[in-house]
């Protein structure tokens, strides 16, 4: 049984069901994802569409549907029980899944492991009880689980095996009845609806700023699956005032591979626009609420994941006040007009590309599943 939250999720996921059939032909995989999931020969109990939010008071909104997906997991659990159950970060439901199918003496695998070293570190003692094995893909969170006395291994980030080729830039500009010539900002403003609607207005004010600073500049808008279309309205918005914006579904890697600078939601995104060595600007930003309460729980001071893994601040972060569309505008103005400060990224983004490790990932994440699940069952079932 596997259990995923989000749209990226949902990528790791299907690469792991797909890498554990080529292993395991005869395997029977259900659970919790999305369509990409699904394709990959999973059976869903529940397809997580509307239920990928971020905040406090978002979450609260959906607690029912979210309590009846994780009655119908337990109970398919409890009908089929799995050889071993997934969890692909998504932690607060799948902490409480988890602890649930640990209970039935179910064996537990947590992939993509929660950033419990950024936020809620206390959560560490729950993953020590409940967890079998937790398969990282950074490599500076190995230590930080083992220290912990938590079974880790680190199998390199997944990306790597799912992320295609980009196309040639002119081909793939000149298709969107762009430019090449011309300068080319990206916007990727997040994968969720509450993400976009913080997040979006502000890029497109930010646009319009940097229009009247870069002359023949162009937009490219990566949508998320699963987006509506009034979120996208902001840049509707812009396209009507005389910028050049195309909008681009599903197609992230040539969006970011055809850029010469991007402004990224915080997330996956940004190990994306990494390993394109594509020069960013970071943004987020909650509600005022799930900020301020939340702020008390987060142990870095750092958030972009490029960032992270570098040990350093190799490409610039406007967190919560610091996300304005002037401050935006100013950061990717640079990123556009200094040739030496963006080619400066480029290097440092290399660095960060290296660091992550390998092609693989997924099949080496597939032998530890199929490894714990042909464990004999003699562990105690969590208390």
């Amino acid at each position: 049984m596997i259990s995923c939250g989000e749209p990226s999720g949902d990528l790791y996921a299907a690469a792991l069901t797909s890498e554990i059939r080529t292993l395991e032909p005869s395997v029977t995989i259900t659970g919790f994802g999305g369509d990409r999931l699904a394709a990959a020969g999973a059976t869903l109990v529940e397809n997580f569409s509307g239920l990928s939010v971020t905040g406090l008071l978002e979450v609260v909104r959906l607690l029912p549907r979210t309590y009846a997906t994780y009655r119908r997991l337990v109970a398919d659990a409890d009908a089929t029980p799995p050889d071993v159950f997934v969890a692909i970060d998504f932690p607060d439901f799948n902490f409480t899944l988890a602890r649930a199918l640990k209970k039935r003496g179910i064996p537990i695998v947590y992939y993509i492991s929660p950033q419990l070293w950024a936020w809620r570190s206390g959560r560490m003692k729950t993953m020590k009880r409940v967890v079998d094995r937790v398969l990282v893909i950074f490599p500076f969170e190995e230590s930080i689980y083992r220290d912990a006395g938590v079974p880790v291994q680190w199998v390199g980030h997944p990306l790597f095996d799912v992320q295609p080729a980009p196309q040639p830039r002119d081909r793939f500009l000149s298709a969107q009845g762009l430019d090449p010539s011309r300068p080319v900002l990206a916007l990727l403003p997040g994968s969720r609806t509450n993400e976009l609607r913080e997040i979006l207005p502000d890029l497109a004010r930010a646009a319009q700023l940097v229009r009247q600073r870069v002359p023949g500049v162009q937009f490219l808008v990566a949508r998320a699956p699963h987006l509506h279309d009034e979120l996208l309205a902001p840049i509707r918005g812009l396209r009507a005032q005389g910028s050049p914006a195309v909008i681009i579904d599903g197609q992230a890697d040539d969006v970011l591979g055809s850029a010469d600078g991007a402004v990224v939601a915080s997330g996956t995104v940004t190990v994306q626009a990494a390993l394109h060595q594509c020069p960013m600007v970071v943004v987020y930003r909650l509600s005022p609420l799930t900020y301020w309460l939340g702020k008390p729980f987060v142990h870095v001071d750092t958030y972009a994941m490029a960032n992270l893994v570098a040990g350093r601040r190799v490409v610039p972060e406007l967190i919560q006040h610091d996300f304005t569309p002037e401050s935006v505008a100013r950061e990717a103005t640079r990123l556009l007009t200094d040739r030496p400060y963006a080619d400066r990224m480029r290097a440092d983004l290399r660095e960060v590309t290296n660091r992550l490790g390998s092609p693989g990932a997924s099949r080496r994440a597939a032998e530890a599943v199929l490894e714990v699940a042909r464990e004999p069952v003699a562990r105690s079932p969590y208390p």
